[in-house]
């Protein structure tokens, strides 16, 4: 059974959550057949004073069973099983007797609905509870009651960001925003208190359910509303450009459900969800967010004969920008951090990167100032090898230049313990090239981070040809242990993320140099779902580090008697920075012009230059360019091996460098377009516009097989 009845002597029931063969309560069939069963023996009662919802997990409910989700095709069966779900929290809130949801752990979705159903709340006071509808997250709505619930419950006006947003609160925030009504110390207070509850509002209904009914903050109808409800469209549709469905139907289906009762508003709110349940973006994100991402963070590509391993102290080679966001990650996770650079003066330039986050999370009440002055603690800057004679990680974030890495190498090594990985933060750079400077090659590995550390949530964690399986699993394990996501790629050039990553900003720079409007350009990118435009993304990265790149690139194939591939954005790169002298944001100068004070504007000189061309393309072509050219090159990485698993190309192309989301990665890209489709699409643009669009052989495969990437 997924909900154990027990009723006792002061004839109160509770109802407690512990779904079999489950880790987390979920809803789905099983649970509502049980659930609905119960509230039938609910309404047989004699004396019944009350009922308690609570759960034996660690969490409340989980939310809706995704698996469902994303199975769930037949537009009529999804709307079936909705409402006979809904039915039945209907009637629970409406047995003219008190019901109080006891939440001993976090409630999210579906789990937090059930909750809105109950007439009070109360939550355990525990740091590690989260509280929210984060449905839109994954592309759907909070469909059991959330959109009209929530905003009968705290008012219109507040409910809104809650919902299109999907935000989660910690338990203290769901108290100030009205999500939750007590707080209990520990499990026996929290019954305890529902219990108390149940007797001192015997006649408890919902506000919605009794006569008279005011809405919290004001009238669906008053002039203020009126005026959110004039803005809030566009304001939405000016943050998603259209490309995500949910937030949009959340606003339709709190305006509508707003003017009807709350019986008509419930029905009104299962249309929305099920439209939403069988959308393509839905689809995308579940497949994409939850069981990819869910996968690689409980290990799928970590070798599973190695013991877990768990840091004490790390050492940082460099305190710049990447070195001190590596730096305040590791110690915000409680590992010991030695920070070395050439100078002391320079390594404490690279704590105080720490020192200024802190002090905003402190102001900002995020972090309290004895945990700043605990983590700030954990940081010890010097400029001296041998401080690192104690760490199990060292982590090199110098420049890339392959002659300072292997000095910092060569002298790290000679004072670290055997059992010490060393680890390359290198973006482009090859790591098993890096290795042979190794005096330990086999526990060489890369680590390669994303600006800013702190708020980037991936790390590529890239394998050299003699990388072992312990070096791997312990990379893994830290990229866990500072609460970042590992995906796993094998060595080459540009490894994944920046190889696939420069295919969008040299596609941008190609489009320009065939003579298409900037501005165009950098819409298309937008439209497309990118949170950037290719060429103001080119000055962020640094025209001049691009020139460097390919510079480097250059010399190291003509070592090997091989040649850069031809490029349109190639030329105009070299332009920008040896004729030019426009180098990128840093300097003030790129595609861009950033004059103090004010916002950035294209560059005048862009017309002159690069002058446009007569025939224009439209708006679906260049976004088709912009996309399909990362994931071809995605595939060409599965093809070659340096890719191994779907989902780290997904998660690592939207958590690397923002690949749209709602099209669940450069992979669920092509599923989405249709793999026959997009093989198609790929031999007209090859034909159109060059050889880097040619389909890899893997493509067609895949095309003649008719599977899907998976």
């Amino acid at each position: 059974m997924s909900v154990t009845y027990t009723k006792n002597d002061k004839n109160i029931v509770t109802l407690c959550f512990e779904m079999a063969h489950r880790k987390a309560n979920v809803l789905n069939q099983e649970f509502i057949k049980d659930f609905k069963e119960s509230l039938d023996q609910l309404a047989q009662e004699d004396k019944l004073i009350g009922v308690i919802l609570t759960s034996s997990k660690k969490d409340f409910i989980a939310g809706a069973d995704l698996e469902m989700m994303l199975a769930a095709e037949e537009p009529a069966e999804i709307f079936e099983w909705l409402e006979d779900f809904k039915l039945a929290i209907r009637k629970l809130e409406t047995l003219g007797i008190p019901v109080v949801a006891a939440i001993n752990g976090s409630a999210l979705g579906g789990g937090y609905e059930v909750a809105l159903a109950c007439h009070h709340r109360i939550i355990i006071n525990n740091p590690k509870i989260q509280i929210g509808l984060p449905e839109v997250t994954l592309g759907l709505l909070p469909g059991a009651g959330g959109t009209q619930r929530l905003p009968r419950m705290i008012g219109i006006e507040k409910a809104l960001p809650l919902l299109i947003e999907g935000k989660r609160l910690k338990v203290s925030q769901a108290i100030e925003n009205g999500l939750v009504d007590q707080l209990a110390e520990d499990r026996e207070d929290l019954i305890s208190k529902a219990e108390r509850w149940i007797f001192e509002n015997p006649e408890s209904k919902q506000a919605w359910d009794q006569k008279g009914f005011k809405w919290p903050g004001g009238s669906p109808l008053s002039p203020k509303m009126s005026q959110l409800w004039a803005v809030a469209p566009s304001m939405t549709n000016q943050k998603t450009y259209g490309n995500y469905p949910a937030p949009m139907k959340i606003l339709a289906a709190v305006h509508e459900g707003s003017l009807v009762d709350f019986d008509t508003a419930s029905r009104i709110e299962s249309r929305y969800l099920v439209n939403c349940i069988t959308s393509k973006e839905a689809k995308n994100m579940i497949q994409s967010f939850w069981f990819q991402l869910n996968a690689i963070n409980k290990g799928q590509q970590r070798p599973q004969d190695v013991a877990p391993y768990k840091f004490q102290k790390v050492g940082i080679l460099g305190a710049g920008m990447m070195g001190a966001g590596i730096a305040y990650v590791s110690a915000k996770a409680g590992i010991d951090v030695i920070l070395k650079d050439v100078s002391l003066e320079a390594a404490q330039k690279g704590k105080q990167y720490s020192e200024k986050l802190l002090e905003k999370a402190v102001s900002r009440g995020r972090s309290s100032e004895e945990d700043a002055k605990n983590l700030l603690k954990r940081i010890i800057v010097t400029e001296n090898t041998t401080d690192l004679s104690d760490c199990d990680l060292i982590i090199e974030a110098v420049f890339e230049d392959r002659k300072l890495k292997a000095g910092v190498t060569n002298e790290t090594e000679a004072v670290i313990p055997e059992h010490a990985i060393f680890a390359s933060n290198t973006s482009t750079i090859p790591i098993t090239g890096l290795a042979e400077e190794s005096k330990r090659p086999q526990q060489f590995i890369g680590l390669h981070f994303f600006s800013p550390v702190d708020k980037m949530k991936l790390v590529e964690i890239i394998v050299g040809k003699e990388t072992n399986n312990e070096t791997l699993a312990k990379a893994y394990d830290y990229v866990l242990q500072i609460r970042k996501t590992p995906i796993v790629v094998n060595d080459s050039r540009g490894f994944y993320t920046s190889r696939v990553f420069t295919t969008y900003v040299l596609e941008g720079i190609a489009l320009l140099a065939e003579g298409q409007n900037p501005r165009a350009i950098e819409s298309a990118g937008l439209q497309a779902g990118m949170p950037v435009g290719p060429l103001a993304l080119s000055d962020e990265v640094s025209i001049e580090l691009m020139y460097k790149i390919l510079e480097q690139t250059r010399r190291d194939l003509a070592a090997e008697n091989k040649s850069v591939a031809p490029h349109p954005g190639i030329d105009v790169v070299y332009k920008m920075v040896t004729e030019l002298k426009r180098i990128g944001k840093k300097s003030g100068k790129g595609f861009y012009d950033y004059p103090k004070d004010q916002g950035k504007k294209l560059w005048e000189g862009l017309s002159e230059h690069f002058p446009q061309a007569e025939t224009q393309l439209s708006q679906q072509v260049m976004i088709e360019r912009l996309m399909s050219i990362q994931s071809v090159e995605t595939i060409r990485c599965m093809q070659e091996g340096v890719l191994t698993s779907v989902g780290d190309a997904n998660i690592g192309s939207i958590f690397g460098w923002g690949f749209a989301p709602f099209k669940g990665g450069t992979l669920q890209y092509v599923n989405d377009c249709g793999v026959k489709s997009f093989l198609e699409r790929t031999r007209h643009l090859a034909e159109a516009h060059g050889e880097r669009f040619s389909p890899p052989d893997l493509l067609i495969e895949k095309a003649h097989k008719n599977e899907r990437f998976l």
